[in-house]
């Protein structure tokens, strides 16, 4: 009897195991298909459009997918505090983020507000502790060190001078993605990962129709400009948000953002391998920094299961 039972016990940890695991991997994929989204953004704008027009085809295109997709396969939609919750997150969260961001680029230098928005991971931990009673761990603080340190030599300080409004917009984006992610590690345990990745980007969709309304729209004027268009919907929005989601439901918030954290070593890398940019040691260096908080991290959210 107490053989079955080890092996029952055995059998469970595994399975555990496993899924803190692919929880990693699908937050991995996640960093690696949001990371493709600047190389891509840099086409359409090459191509004649704008990030107005952008982020609107980014999430009408990918929400349209995604909506055929439920209805074909008769999954069911979220409803009440779920669905307003979800609602918020995609028409006040991401619109609020992008457009916060995206201005903050007009007023001060890209390197200098790409590492204030990567102060997320540092605001993520903050809020999991306060809200959701998650420990700070020496080995989280020790991944966080490593991320933002990464972080900025990989981006670099690229002039230090920028205006105060930009900073201030640069850091509401960093904390209105912390806010987002904290809030969809809740919601997520109560809705399945795909219907509540549509229901975001339908918002988000829908509040960039209505600027555009007010604004107009360029769109590409080329066949390639198209295609990166329907690349970031489909790869960077699509598969990005719902791969978060998931790995969301399998580990802690906070780890998640330090993953996340991939996204600007796999733009460096492909910048360089299809924009033809030069990389250095500083950034590699700081991409191995990155690489090593998450092979800590992953080994950490396994554990921290079984233990």
């Amino acid at each position: 009897m107490r053989t079955k039972n080890t092996q029952s016990t055995s059998k469970v940890l595994k399975s555990v195991y496993m899924d803190r695991l692919y929880g990693v991997f699908l937050i991995v994929l996640s960093a690696v298909s949001f990371g493709a989204m600047a190389i891509f953004a840099r086409i359409a704008y090459e191509a004649g459009s704008d990030p107005i027009t952008v982020l609107f085809l980014r999430f009408t295109i990918a929400g349209l997918f995604m909506l055929a997709i439920m209805v074909a396969k008769g999954m069911a939609c979220p409803r009440g505090r779920t669905l307003t919750t979800l609602v918020l997150m995609g028409a006040l969260g991401y619109v609020g983020l992008s457009f916060a961001f995206f201005t903050a680029l007009t007023m001060a230098p890209a390197g200098l507000l790409a590492i204030l928005l990567y102060l997320y991971p540092a605001f993520v931990t903050l809020l999991a502790t306060i809200f959701l009673k998650k420990p700070v761990t020496l080995l989280k603080s020790l991944a966080l060190s490593l991320t933002f340190g990464g972080t900025i030599l990989i981006i670099g300080l690229e002039g230090g001078s920028g205006q105060n409004l930009g900073i201030v917009l640069a850091i509401t984006a960093a904390v209105l993605y912390s806010v987002y992610i904290v809030v969809g590690s809740k919601v997520i345990s109560n809705a399945d990962a795909f219907s509540a990745s549509t229901i975001v980007i339908i918002s988000a969709g829908v509040a960039f129709s209505g600027i555009v309304a007010v604004k107009g729209v360029k769109f590409p004027g080329t066949a390639i400009g198209w295609v990166s268009v329907f690349a970031i919907a489909l790869v960077s929005t699509a598969l990005a948000i719902v791969a978060f989601f998931a790995g969301l439901k399998r580990i802690d918030p906070a780890n998640a953002s330090m993953i996340s954290t991939l996204e600007p070593v796999v733009t460096v890398a492909l910048a360089v391998m299809v924009l033809g940019e030069t990389m250095t040691l500083h950034k590699i260096l700081g991409g191995m920094m990155i690489l090593a908080a998450v092979l800590l991290l992953a080994r950490g959210e396994a554990n921290s299961k079984i233990s």
